[in-house]
């Protein structure tokens, strides 16, 4: 389809019309490419469309200029219909020199678009990128619709007038490519300017240049001849359901979570957190909402971050840290005391690559045993797990709720991907969510017991301070009832089964086990947790048009699981785990329920892709894989 709008001096533009595109925006880890890549999602989600994206840091934090360990991507997937992924493999790849280039040319589709800034194509940059030959002069590039310019060049002149130094004006390269790529894809460029212009507003002539390089990068687009095979295009709107939207990354959905969570429990928060990647905006943006009533604090280590919620929650506030995986090991001691307190914490681990340090900036979630298993003794919590960055509200809002009424700690599990990436969130009506006040136990009583449990294994809430209710709360076993410590062996056998007896309660509380897509009975299932959501949703779709009989089932309560899901799986032949680990919960699947589950294991950093999982299903159906064509059209996703 085609579409025609018009330019400025009143002549028409035509447009191919595209159901959707990806674009990587890549370049050195100081060329801005995160910026460009959220402000060209932003402006997307405003002008209606649906979107998904995938930042991708580079790990070293002052890698060498220039150099393959310091490219930093951000992909973004842009559609007028649903989608759930940022994109397999990129229409647009834009290579903001040599060495974003050697990273991502194999991941951009046959015949797509190859945005490169030549000034940066020098012999010395391309030797550190590991190249013999300029590829921009041997022909290796003649797959491609190669569209070079010499954006350095251009936004040097474009901001000269607004007297910046060389390495200042030079930083605006990633705006002036903003430019050329909006009006390449018909995207507004006024909410950018307006961006700009609070962003420096103590900085005007930065502010001017910036924009002036975003101008002068949408009119050279507008007035130059592209190269044979590229053309201006256009992706219409949406169909969203009606509703407010905003976009929303994990960590920050997370975060007003964690506060909803709070106000419908009436209690006050206090987060205490050391800074690791990737959960330390999470401490960033809860430090912005003291007005909600949160304090937060940046301790000195991981130990004393959680000492000071489990402190918080023993004080009579809603305790919560937030960690990744190495963090989470150094917390474990601490979340063992606060299940033998049998205190409320809410414990966010953002999880990334490991071992130890692993891969800071890489996602993964390897840390579902640890989060089940991980500490010393007979300790079990809930462990709860959002499908996306939206998700990460509901899913805190639901930590806070099971760790208040159950007195429990509880992990809440997201991951690298969902901390960061962005897609349009319709806020919910806040109204809808049932309160959940905590009663503190505030009158004295002859029969007073601090450890004397309900019907569900849950002791009452006292703050310390109230008359004749003083009571000890430590890591010492205590006697069921009155709290003594005690080495009494059948107390201890009593208590243990208490505390194991009250998190498998918590399935009387989560939703049953249910089919996201699909059939209740089939040839196979798929089994997924957390952000593997979106590419088995669509696989899944794919596989289903087909004519396979595929399912979905994806578990955000991981434990206990929720009632009824072992029957659901009795009713596939196979039942299959896509995972970004070596195999984890198709372990805790096989020895629950005794189920041959088996895994699809992804451990390099990167989430799954749609087509993995497509060909894995054709596969185990004994379906023939489709022909692969030599040219993938945009908007092919």
């Amino acid at each position: 389809m085609t579409a025609t709008n018009t330019k400025g001096d009143g002549q028409s533009v035509v447009r191919e019309e595209l159901s959707s595109v990806v674009i990587r925006f890549a370049g050195d880890s100081g060329d801005g490419m995160q910026l460009t890549g959220s402000q060209f999602g932003a402006t997307s989600a405003l002008m209606g469309n649906d979107l998904a994206t995938f930042p991708d840091y580079p790990a070293e934090i002052r890698a060498p200029a220039g150099t393959t360990y310091g490219v930093s991507g951000f992909q973004v997937h842009f559609a007028s219909k649903d989608i759930r992924t940022p994109g397999d493999a990129p229409d647009v790849l834009v290579a903001m020199n040599p060495a974003a280039l050697m990273v991502n040319l194999a991941q951009l589709k046959p015949h797509g678009v190859l945005v490169i800034n030549t000034d940066a194509f020098t012999p010395a940059n391309l030797k550190k990128a590991g190249y013999d030959h300029n590829p921009l002069e041997d022909h290796s590039l003649d797959a491609y619709r190669l569209l070079a310019v010499d954006i350095t060049k251009r936004t040097l002149e474009a901001v000269r007038p607004h007297g910046l130094s060389s390495k200042d004006a030079g930083r605006c390269k990633n705006v002036w490519t903003l430019g050329l790529l909006y009006w390449l894809f018909d995207r507004d460029p006024m909410p950018t300017t307006q961006w700009l212009e609070t962003k420096f507003r103590k900085m005007p002539d930065v502010a001017a240049a910036n924009i002036a390089a975003l101008r002068a990068g949408h009119i050279f687009a507008e007035n130059t001849a592209m190269p044979n095979g590229i053309h201006p295009y256009q992706v219409p709107k949406a169909e969203l359901p009606k509703g407010l939207y905003r976009s929303i990354d994990g960590n920050t959905a997370a975060a007003y979570g964690i506060v909803m969570g709070a106000r419908l429990a009436n209690l006050p928060i206090m987060y205490g957190s050391y800074p690791i990647t990737p959960a330390s905006s999470l401490l960033h943006h809860l430090a912005k909402l003291k007005h909600m009533d949160v304090t937060t604090f940046q301790a000195e280590d991981e130990i004393a971050a959680v000492c000071s919620a489990i402190g918080a929650s023993f004080g009579g506030a809603l305790g919560v840290t937030g960690t990744s995986g190495p963090g989470l090991a150094l917390k474990t001691e601490a979340v063992g005391l606060a299940i033998g307190a049998e205190l409320p914490l809410v414990i966010v681990n953002v999880q990334r690559g490991g071992p130890s340090t692993g891969l800071p900036t890489k996602t993964e979630q390897s840390d579902l045993l640890f989060a089940i298993y991980g500490r010393n003794g007979d300790a079990p919590l809930p462990v709860l797990a959002a499908a996306t960055p939206g998700d990460c509200f509901h899913m805190a809002v639901e930590a806070v709720r099971i760790a208040t009424q159950f007195m429990t700690p509880v992990i809440l599990l997201t991951d690298g991907f969902l901390a960061n990436s962005a897609e349009p969130w319709q806020i919910p009506d806040l109204d809808s969510y049932e309160p959940f006040p905590v009663t503190f136990q505030e009158e004295d009583t002859e029969d007073f017991q601090p450890f004397k449990h309900d019907a569900n294994g849950v002791r009452r809430w006292v703050k310390p301070g109230t008359p004749n209710l003083m009571y000890r709360a430590g890591g010492l076993e205590k006697a069921d009832g009155p709290g003594n410590i005690s080495y009494d062996p059948d107390n201890h056998q009593a208590m243990t089964k208490l505390r194991a007896n009250k998190v498998a309660g918590v399935a009387n509380t989560i939703p049953a086990a249910s089919i996201e897509q699909g059939d209740t009975t089939g040839d196979l299932v798929y089994v997924g947790w957390g952000s593997t959501h979106g590419a088995i949703t669509q696989a899944v779709a794919q596989l289903r048009e087909e004519g396979h009989s595929v399912s979905h089932i994806h578990l955000r309560y991981l434990n206990p699981l929720p009632r009824g899901l072992e029957k659901l799986l009795r009713g596939f032949k196979h039942v299959v785990v896509p995972e970004m680990n070596n195999g984890m919960l198709d372990k805790v699947l096989r020895s629950e329920f005794l189920i041959d589950a088996k895994g699809i294991d992804k451990v390099k950093g990167l989430p799954f892709q749609i087509r993995e999982l497509v060909e894995d299903g054709r596969q185990r159906l004994g379906a023939k894989p489709e022909k692969n064509s030599n040219v993938v059209a945009m908007g092919a996703e």
